[in-house]
């Protein structure tokens, strides 16, 4: 089973993702995955922190001679803001009077129920693992899964729909979406030119008001068969685990998969998807569709009863502004329990573009496992072995 974990702090040493059952011989490109972790530092609006981190990925372990071998992958992205916080953040004792407290918690952070949680004097040790920092290390895995998923003809990509009051009002084709990732300059990840240049508008609106906005991401799964996931046992749902993942993102509020929140003010006849039969099969990798079964919408998101259904898959993360405001808001001081302003932490103002990509990651992820599971394989070959298998028994359903 296809396995991730992450370590490290915002401004600790370093970042470390560990990935574990993906099959052997799947190729890694490293420039890809450096591209990924490029892509997760772009976007307008973001902060200072972007100007100093370059993240590259170093492997340590799992992939030799540009392939996986079947062990486990750890890779290391180095903090290169670590050389002002070594002191101030050492593995051994150090010196007390260094330490940076953050000394009162800011609103809408994991600040105060972490310092609680762990009776911490005060919350820099819950910044430094509850920062997004963190999610330097996930975008690293979910690279590696999307390169297997690629093996098998499968793309996960996302683009931005709303920032703060602004949204796009038009469908978006899955074409458009791969164009955007693949653009050398990105600001807010909206595929619609006019109604980016109107977000952007939103953005500077907070720059001048030293505040923050949220905003809304898709993220689209192209080329996925139906058969993933199960209605048979509720914790193997696909929807609810994409929904677990995606929500797992630092500042996402609520998912939505399809157009689940417009299916609840409207009538059943209005928002479930027509099913047609096509006199031939759709070839894979055109409409991503292997089946003779076709829809003339999608708002189920690609999934029914928890199991795909051979449409896209459509997943929408929301996600509330940034917590961490320049000008702050009223918070208690941990030490004397004396009113006082939220601390400030260099941070974003808008950071939806990135919060995207690292969406694409914890889809990517959990797709890449579902796909293990269902079509097996210690090695690369036998699991496109299996894969084509069970595309050519669907294309004869």
């Amino acid at each position: 089973m296809i396995r991730f974990s992450t370590a490290g702090e915002s401004h600790g040493e370093a970042l470390i993702a560990l990935v574990s059952g993906l099959p052997a011989g799947v190729p890694v490109d490293l420039e890809f995955v450096n591209r990924e972790l490029w892509r997760r530092q772009q976007g307008y609006g973001r902060g200072g922190r972007m100007k100093i981190e370059t993240d590259k990925a170093h492997v340590l372990s799992g992939v030799r001679h540009g392939k996986t071998i079947g062990s486990p992958i750890a890779i290391e992205i180095v903090n290169r803001d670590w050389k002002n916080w070594e002191e101030k953040l050492p593995v051994e004792a150090g010196d007390p009077a260094l330490h940076q407290a953050v000394a009162s918690p800011r609103p809408g952070h994991a600040d105060l129920a972490g310092a609680l949680k762990y009776n911490f004097p005060d919350a820099r040790y819950v910044l430094e693992r509850a920062s997004a920092r963190e999610t330097t290390a996930r975008v690293a895995a979910g690279a590696l899964a999307k390169l297997m998923l690629r093996t098998l003809g499968i793309e996960v990509a996302s683009h931005v729909i709303r920032v703060g009051r602004v949204a796009l009002d038009r469908p978006v084709a899955w074409e458009e979406i791969a164009a955007l990732a693949a653009r050398d300059e990105i600001e807010l990840g909206c595929v619609d030119e006019a109604t980016e240049a109107r977000m952007k508008e939103e953005v500077e609106e907070v720059a001048r008001t030293r505040d923050t906005v949220g905003g809304v991401f898709e993220v689209v799964v192209h080329g996925l068969p139906a058969g993933l996931g199960t209605y048979a046992n509720w914790d193997e749902r696909l929807d609810g685990l994409l929904a677990w993942s995606v929500m797992s993102v630092q500042a996402v509020k609520a998912v939505e998969i399809g157009r689940g929140i417009l299916a609840a003010e409207s009538f059943g006849s209005q928002v479930h998807d027509p099913i047609h039969y096509a006199a031939k099969p759709a070839e894979l990798g055109e409409t991503g569709n292997p089946t003779r079964f076709t829809r003339p919408s999608n708002n189920a998101g690609g999934i029914e009863g928890g199991v795909s259904n051979g449409e896209e898959i459509v997943v929408r993360g929301y996600l509330k502004p940034i917590s961490t405001l320049r000008k702050p808001l009223e918070s208690v001081r941990f030490d004397t329990r004396e009113a006082t302003s939220a601390s400030y932490e260099r941070s974003d103002m808008c950071v939806v573009p990135a919060a995207g990509v690292v969406a694409e990651a914890m889809v990517a992820l959990t797709i890449a496992r579902l796909a293990q599971e269902k079509f097996g394989g210690d090695s690369a070959l036998e699991l496109q072995r299996n894969f084509r298998g069970y595309i050519e028994q669907i294309r004869s359903y």
